[in-house]
């Protein structure tokens, strides 16, 4: 006796075999940094200094499908001061968001983030605080 598997069956089989093989590596394609944030997680309005008391936006967008863990390093005069990370999955190109903010306003000078793509570094940005 033989048993036949239906051909949807087969067919879902299949389409999830290509997908699977066609998903690579998360890829970064660019790193921005601003004032605001758009829906989908990009940048509303890219800055390079900011006040005292804004909010700093890190976006970081991928150009594929595929999964990882980004992490983002702050650092203010080259001291690290923070570091957060984020797991994420996309079918398709998608942006990840970051922030920083400080309750008692940043001190001015020059800051940066770095980004890392499951523990390697992808890129780096710098930014400044200036006096209102």
């Amino acid at each position: 006796m033989t048993h036949r598997l239906p051909s949807s069956f087969l067919l879902l089989a299949l389409s999830l075999m290509l997908t699977s093989c066609t998903t690579g590596p998360l890829q970064v394609g660019a790193i921005q940094i601003g004032r605001s944030l758009n829906e989908d997680n990009s940048i509303g309005s890219l800055a390079g200094s900011f006040k005292p008391n804004e909010t700093v936006y890190v976006s970081i967008h991928t150009t594929a499908s595929g999964s990882g863990t980004i992490t983002v390093r702050w650092s203010y005069r080259g001291q690290m001061t923070s570091e957060r990370s984020k797991p994420v999955s996309f079918k398709g190109a998608g942006a990840t968001e970051f922030h920083i903010q400080s309750a008692t306003g940043f001190p001015p000078g020059d800051y940066d983030v770095e980004v890392l793509l499951d523990g390697k570094s992808v890129g780096r940005r710098s930014f400044s605080v200036i006096e209102p």
